[in-house]
């Protein structure tokens, strides 16, 4: 379980989340929600030990870790996708699969996480020998997807992942998350400007503006409030 409790983020004089309260639990998907700007990266980092914040509390399985770096926080469990595609481009698909597996400690010998990656995208399987960097960008966030699994984390945090996807391999991905979370009741944050995908898959969500938490709920809720389109009149 991930908890931040009145959680402020500052980067010099600019405040970027303001007394942030999130609940996210095994086995669902929490959706954070909102516009470039609204405080999601900031957030994410914030869980993952990337950003500290300057007040308010972190807890990963009920433990304060408000000031665990980042490289301790993965070693509990945690993984973060960061937008933007983040590979070792000029490195093959399997060797950025053996890099992200080699961090931390494992729970499935390497050839059987391996099979397992290629069992949910076959096609990583078929450029296995390519350079990461010469994927398609669907088949690179599928290779981040896979990066951030392969050691079966505790907690994943996933910023944008549907970013400039065609809406089938956005149905791929999320439909991969999904499964992957109930299976392993892993703790799963999705950050996302693509409310209405997001909401789909999502058990609870939270709306940011500004930093500031304006709308949570279940997924139904929000989607019954028209969020969708309220996130693209106010944000957008």
């Amino acid at each position: 379980m991930l908890e931040l409790s009145k959680v402020t983020v500052d980067y010099g004089s600019i405040r970027a989340l303001e007394a942030i309260d999130l609940r996210a639990e095994p086995g669902r998907i929490t959706a954070v929600l909102g516009a470039n700007g609204a405080g999601k990266s900031s957030l994410l980092k914030t869980a993952a030990g990337l950003v500290h914040p300057s007040s308010g509390a972190v807890l990963l399985g009920g433990a304060d870790v408000t000031r665990m770096p980042a490289h301790l926080r993965a070693t509990r469990g945690v993984s973060l996708a960061m937008e933007g595609r983040r590979l070792f481009r000029d490195m093959g698909v399997e060797e950025n699969l053996l890099l992200a597996w080699s961090f931390g400690p494992r729970k499935t010998p390497f050839a059987a996480a391996l099979e397992q990656v290629y069992a949910a995208f076959p096609i990583l399987k078929e450029r296995r020998h390519g350079k990461a960097g010469m994927l398609s960008g669907g088949q690179q966030q599928m290779l981040i997807l896979s990066s951030v699994t392969i050691r079966e984390p505790e907690c994943m945090l996933l910023d944008e992942p549907s970013l400039g996807l065609a809406p089938i391999i956005v149905a791929q991905i999320f439909a991969f998350i999904t499964d992957y979370s109930r299976s392993r009741r892993t703790t799963v944050v999705v950050a996302e400007q693509m409310a209405v995908m997001a909401l789909r898959v999502a058990d609870y969500g939270y709306v940011l503006r500004r930093g500031k938490v304006v709308m949570e709920g279940d997924a139904a809720t929000l989607a019954k409030a028209d969020i969708v389109n309220q996130l693209s009149a106010a944000y957008l």
